[in-house]
């Protein structure tokens, strides 16, 4: 296969930061999606409605002259969160989703909820008013090892919300563990998930065997083999409860190459062309369209786009770093030769 033609994709999990950052990387998600899905973890976190709506006019200014994005915003669920703004947030064209970060548990989770099960009252407001609810679905407590984080909390958290709030849509983000693509595929349709390029390419060697790779470094973390080829199967499947989400999260490369780095891979910049390598290896290239362009709009219940976007089968080498006036983000497989181009 020398071109690979599909309908125009969205990457249902981004995140664009704002400022100089948003300025540099909002490009490279415009050429490719025609949407996504905006994470809220800005500094202070995005809580209401209002902070959304300006958020979304400053990532629209960002957008570049002639082409065609659409932020689709999403706001921080905290214990502070009110019924009231939740019924306000369904309410809104351009709010799509809350998001539940566990405190501590990534970048900027600060704020994140402490005691799921005291946030019960405004999950049921959420089903009431039916907007979906996007999990980062890892524990924080430090007794538990990394590489268990999400197992567990399925175990402690995900299952019982899922059986006291059988309404309410939810996405189990960025699913690393076989145990979670089994959740997912066991559970009602209303259950989703989405599936990053870097836990289709990589196991957990890509972390540390040979030195340390922070640029490999993200939450939650690659776990081993068996794992992404679980990851891989499912995305490759053709079943619609798993779509596309970059979780592309840019970082300054000094703040990653550090002696305690930021979690993030920075994929923006080549995401259809990392998942099409991941596709293509296994066998699957027939595959990615719908993962890519329609399952998440089917979920999200939202039209599918109606344009194309072209891969061509040429080889391209990735730039070291992204970003000028003293600013830089290192991508993933930066200085890596890949073998799919965005026309």
């Amino acid at each position: 296969m020398k071109t690979l033609t599909i309908t125009r994709p969205d990457d249902w999990h981004l995140h664009v930061r704002n400022g100089a950052v948003l300025q540099t990387v909002l490009p490279h998600t415009a050429r490719q999606f025609a949407r996504a899905i905006i994470m809220p973890n800005l500094k202070p976190p995005v809580t209401t409605v209002a902070q959304a709506l300006t958020y979304r006019e400053e990532i629209l200014q960002a957008v570049p002259a002639g082409l065609d994005f659409t932020p689709l915003m999403t706001l921080y669920l905290t214990g502070s969160t009110t019924a009231d703004e939740i019924k306000k947030a369904a309410e809104s064209e351009h709010i799509h989703a809350f998001k539940l970060y566990p405190a501590g548990a990534t970048t900027n989770s600060d704020s994140g909820v402490a005691d799921i099960k005291a946030i019960y009252p405004l999950l049921a407001a959420m089903e009431q008013y039916d907007i979906p609810l996007l999990i980062h679905g890892e524990v924080t407590d430090d007794a538990c090892d990394i590489f268990d984080r999400e197992r567990v909390f399925i175990d402690t958290y995900l299952t019982d919300i899922t059986n006291n709030f059988p309404g309410l849509r939810i996405v189990v983000e960025h699913v690393t563990t076989a145990e979670a693509v089994q959740f997912v595929q066991d559970t009602g349709n209303n259950i989703a998930a989405t599936i990053t390029p870097q836990h289709l390419l990589f196991n957990r060697n890509a972390i540390l065997a040979g030195g340390i790779r922070p640029h490999h470094y993200c939450l939650p973390i690659i776990k081993r083999e068996s794992h992404r080829l679980a990851l891989v199967a499912a995305a490759t499947s053709g079943n619609p409860k798993f779509f596309l989400g970059t979780d592309s999260a840019p970082h300054l490369t000094s703040l990653k190459e550090t002696a305690c780095g930021c979690a993030g891979c920075y994929s923006a910049h080549a995401a259809l062309e990392l998942y099409a390598e991941a596709f293509e290896r296994a066998d699957a290239l027939d595959k990615l369209e719908g993962f890519a362009s329609f399952y998440g709009a089917d979920f999200y219940r939202l039209p599918r786009n109606s344009g194309t976007v072209t891969l061509k089968k040429t080889t391209w080498k990735v730039p070291s770093a992204y970003g000028e006036n003293g600013l830089s983000i290192t991508p993933l497989k930066a200085n890596e030769e890949l073998g799919w181009k965005l026309q």
